[in-house]
């Protein structure tokens, strides 16, 4: 009966044993196909990386490939604005050279013709002399108008050609910023797209991720559920063991004292009746134990598994946040970038009608200016140029004496502040006398030993406002003294009229007669042409301010682009 007990105790733990290699061959098998499992899940997320980068290098060649293109339009536009530059330039330069050797010529006609006059002042009579120098007048008169004429129309032809000129830049730039916008504008629609797009993804991407770890809480929920479950039987069945071994320790002991063989059968019969009885409940406690605990295993697996997919969504989802806020940031900046385009391009669009407008009034201004006046005859053009010179040395006269006033009322207001600065060393002022061959030499030396004490009074101390008042009293000087000059060289050429003519009064008064009939005449030429050379002038300075306005937007723009 021992051996049939012992024989069935060990059936069980076979069946155990068997188990067991069972279950490990299975959790062997498992194992293999999670490594596999994990392995795949490596390679998708190798792949879904690879795919990614792919993406951004596309998207880097592009936007390289775009910068490039968009460098080499700035360098060409840069050199051919360089280039304009340097023609108008050079074509200023050219037109400064012709009219200062144009001026020099102008000079050095003067100083001949002055010295011709000179030197038949010299030798000639007086009525030769005035026929001369009539007829001179006359010829000069009649160079100095038709150089003015020509100078006035080549003026124009240059202006109406520069205008030219510029109102095709201007075309030219309206066009240019015409396109430029356009694709800015289609660029900026390119970038909103794709802003958009990779909004949708991302936000499509996140929204399945949390769907997923949503899922897989649940699941994980759940199986802990069934695990509490599981090890709430477990116990309860350990307990019913533990009952059982007792049970059956105090059977073994009850046998071991039970000495006599007649108590031994019965003894024995209830311990094959509890055998009999406790085996199937044992093997059925048994089995249940195996297959608890080979639940417990799959699902200590199981949540295994589930906590690394956890980690790995985990992870998943904060390299997609990390990978969106870059996409952010730089959304943020494409936006910022694109505002500052379309400021930009409002401000081109108001510079531009600007400029439409000015160049409009400018054609309206050159369409209702009027034309010059063309003389009919050759005696109509001596009369005027008669006339001309005439008026002209009335001015020149009026002019002169006007500034002697002027400046002899500086002089006395400069001698005053001295004097009144000067109080312990007052300056005595001199008189000029005005004598008939002009002022008194002695007189205007005298003045000048003054202005020279004065310069020689100076020290280092002086402060910065008598500085610049003494410097304002040189000049002023200066100019006296070179009126002064002037006005007795024309009182010297009036005293040798009046020797060679015989008479005072007859000179002087010829001599005014002459020049009021040429400063007659000169201030009609002047009252004709002061209107067109007033306008002809706003015209040079409108067009040097168009000029600098486009400069300016082109440097502008050169700075914008780098």
């Amino acid at each position: 009966m021992a051996k049939k007990g012992r024989s069935k105790g060990e059936k069980p733990e076979a069946i155990i044993s068997a188990l067991q290699a069972a279950n490990e061959d299975l959790r062997s098998k498992l194992t293999d196909i999670q490594i596999e499992l994990h392995q795949e899940k490596c390679k998708v997320n190798k792949l879904e990386r690879e795919k990614v980068q792919e993406g951004k290098r596309i998207r880097e060649q592009e936007q390289h490939r775009h910068t490039a293109a968009l460098t080499e339009l700035r360098a060409r536009w840069h050199e051919e604005k360089q280039r304009e530059l340097q023609a108008l330039r050079e074509s200023l330069g050219r037109q400064h050279e012709q009219e200062l050797a144009r001026a020099a010529k102008l000079k050095d006609g003067e100083n001949q013709r002055l010295k011709a006059a000179l030197g038949a002042l010299r030798d000639g009579s007086g009525e030769k002399v005035r026929t001369t120098l009539v007829l001179e007048a006359r010829e000069e008169a009649r160079r100095f108008f038709d150089q003015e004429r020509v100078r006035l129309l080549q003026e124009i032809a240059e202006l109406k050609a520069s205008k030219k000129q510029t109102d095709e830049a201007l075309s030219n730039m309206i066009q240019a910023d015409k396109m430029k916008a356009e694709d800015l504008r289609t660029e900026h629609q390119l970038h909103q797209e794709q802003i958009s797009k990779i909004k949708w993804d991302c936000e499509r991407d996140i929204r399945r991720l949390v769907d997923e770890i949503k899922a897989k809480d649940r699941t994980i929920f759940s199986l802990e559920k069934e695990l509490e479950s599981a090890t709430g039987f477990l116990q309860k069945l350990q307990l019913q063991k533990d009952a059982l071994d007792e049970q059956l320790f105090l059977a073994k002991e009850a046998e071991c004292n039970l000495g006599s063989p007649k108590r031994e059968v019965p003894g024995r019969a209830g311990a094959d009746g509890a055998e009999h009885c406790g085996s199937p409940d044992m093997r059925r406690n048994q089995r249940r134990l195996a297959e608890l605990n080979a639940t417990i295993r799959k699902l200590e697996d199981r949540n295994t598994l589930l906590v690394d997919e956890r980690n790995e969504l985990l992870k998943r989802v904060r390299e997609s946040e990390r990978q969106c806020k870059p996409l952010l940031e730089k959304n943020k900046l494409l936006n910022k970038r694109n505002e500052e385009l379309t400021q930009s391009l409002q401000r081109q669009e108001e510079k531009l009608k600007a400029l439409t407008k000015e160049n409009a009034e400018m054609k309206e201004k050159m369409s209702s200016h009027p034309p010059l006046k063309k003389l009919r005859s050759l005696n109509d053009l001596d009369q005027a140029q008669d006339e001309q010179e005439i008026e002209f040395l009335k001015l020149q006269v009026l002019e002169q004496q006007n500034m002697i006033d002027d400046l002899t009322r500086d002089r006395e207001k400069l001698l005053r502040k001295k004097r009144h600065k000067r109080s312990s060393r007052p300056i005595k002022r001199h008189i000029v006398v005005d004598t008939f061959f002009g002022y008194d030499e002695e007189s205007m030396d005298s003045e000048t030993s003054s202005v020279a004490s004065f310069r020689m009074d100076r020290t280092p101390a002086t402060p910065d406002e008598d500085l610049d008042e003494g410097l304002a009293a040189e000049e002023s000087e200066l100019r006296f003294r070179q009126l002064t000059r002037e006005y007795q060289a024309l009182q010297r050429a009036y005293a040798l009229l009046q020797e060679q003519k015989g008479g005072i009064l007859d000179a002087e008064i010829e001599s005014k007669v002459t020049r009021r009939y040429s400063v007659r005449k000169k201030t009609l030429l002047l009252s004709q042409d002061s209107k067109w050379v007033e306008e002809k002038q706003s015209f040079l300075r409108r067009n040097q301010e168009l000029l600098e306005k486009v400069s300016s937007t082109t440097v502008e723009r050169s700075l914008k682009h780098s």
